[in-house]
């Protein structure tokens, strides 16, 4: 009976599924048996989707540029993608600003909840602090990052995915200024490639409901430690602080991105929402825009109806340099740190967030934890301490998880605008 259930519902059970177990192995103590025993099958799964990431985003994006008859349209296609990735993280920055000072999250925290967070949490805020490296960052270092000096050795780290992307641009031109003889087995080659690599996901995504339990069992387990109530303790002391950040989260997804398709589209919602339902799912237990990829790319293309060259193009960008979750987060956590330590951020200074977290967010890692490394920029760009880190890192991997959901599904709505915007070009 199980098997004929949908992909979607599968991963739906599992997590229930997963939450369920979770309780029980906290209950029972069961620590070591999750970590050792159930933890590995939920690695196994991130690690084989980051395994097909960067050859997939290579071989499609090549595949793409390459069917272009010529440059023009990569060129509109790029300012459109780029144009409307900006404006969606300014909007989610400046909507996470406007919650954070209306609401006051950090208002409602005690002097001893406070002191006992930074002690729990010091030495794990030490160690992103000093791995974020920012006081020797040069403002342009972004740019420079673009630019591998070994092409070899980038495609071996998925945080170089935005490497990755240039190379793949510069080959893909190089295909389309070619002769059309010169390239026919070479464009074949690349076109029978990407149809082993979607398979291939095919072939992964038949274990995500296992993948998706293990990941969301063990996960119960790191979180609650041998109690459930401890848990609960840190959620109920971060409540003000958790609830702004992801009411943020749910307005960009229910609210900004359907108001979008609605205007520039003919998407029906319910069918947009029911396709990116399995995007979402991957996301949230991954906590990786770049382990998603495959799966968004797959099902951007099969159930939006997205032109291969579109999808492409638009959510391996998308995958690195659209982070609206991360920096809506950025943008609350900031404020919420002020409010706490009683720093004082007038509207310079707030302005001044909203463009050091949209350049931030260029280039920064899709993978799980990079939001932190994210925030150490922003603190340090407005004068701030980055010791408050502690304060919220208890609920910073449940928060990861929602962030990167909206991530993914601010990718799939852009694509789902260009994708429109070019058949109305065409």
């Amino acid at each position: 009976m199980f098997s004929k259930l949908s992909l979607q519902t599968k991963i739906v059970l599992s997590m229930v599924l997963g939450f369920i177990v979770g309780f029980i192995l906290i209950h029972f103590k069961l620590n070591t048996f999750t970590l050792n025993w159930i933890k590995p099958f939920g690695t196994l799964f991130i690690n084989a989707l980051k395994a097909i990431a960067i050859p997939l985003v290579f071989i499609s994006l090549v595949k793409g540029i390459s069917s272009l008859s010529d440059l023009s349209k990569l060129s509109r296609l790029s300012a459109k993608t780029i144009s409307l990735y900006l404006f969606t993280t300014v909007i989610s920055i400046s909507f996470g600003l406007i919650l954070a000072n209306t609401f006051k999250p950090g208002n409602a925290f005690s002097e001893e909840k406070k002191i006992s967070l930074k002690l729990e949490f010091g030495d794990s805020t030490q160690k992103k602090i000093d791995s974020a490296d920012t006081k020797t960052r040069p403002p342009l270092q972004f740019i420079v990052d673009m630019v591998p000096d070994n092409v070899f050795k980038a495609t071996t780290d998925n945080s170089k995915m935005l490497q990755v992307i240039l190379v793949a641009l510069v080959f893909g031109i190089a295909i389309v200024l070619l002769k059309k003889s010169e390239v026919t087995v070479l464009k074949n080659l690349i076109s029978n490639l990407n149809a082993v690599l979607l398979k291939v996901i095919d072939i992964i995504m038949l274990y995500a409901p296992i993948g998706v339990f293990a990941l969301i069992a063990s996960l119960m387990v790191e979180f609650g430690g041998d109690s459930i109530s401890e848990a609960l303790d840190l959620f109920l002391a971060l409540g003000a602080y958790s609830l702004t950040v992801l009411f943020g989260l749910f307005m960009m997804m229910f609210l900004i991105y359907p108001s979008l398709i609605k205007i520039f589209t003919k998407v029906k919602l319910t069918d947009y929402f029911k396709a990116v339902f399995p995007i979402q799912m991957v996301a949230f237990t991954t906590s990786s825009s770049a382990a998603t990829l495959p799966v968004t790319m797959e099902n951007c293309e099969k159930k939006l109806g997205i032109s291969p060259e579109v999808s492409s193009f638009v959510l391996p960008v998308g995958a690195t340099i659209n982070m609206d979750g991360t920096a809506l987060y950025q943008s609350v956590s900031v404020i919420f740190i002020a409010q706490v330590f009683g720093y004082d951020l007038d509207f310079s200074k707030q302005l001044s967030i909203i463009l050091t977290a949209t350049l931030a967010s260029i280039g920064t890692a899709g993978v799980p934890g990079a939001g932190i490394v994210m925030l150490v920029i922003v603190l340090n760009s407005v004068g701030m301490s980055t010791e408050g880190i502690a304060l919220i890192f208890a609920v910073e991997r449940i928060l990861d998880m929602f962030r990167t959901v909206v991530n993914v599904t601010g990718d799939t709505a852009v694509a789902v605008i260009v994708d429109a915007s070019e058949r109305r070009s065409s």
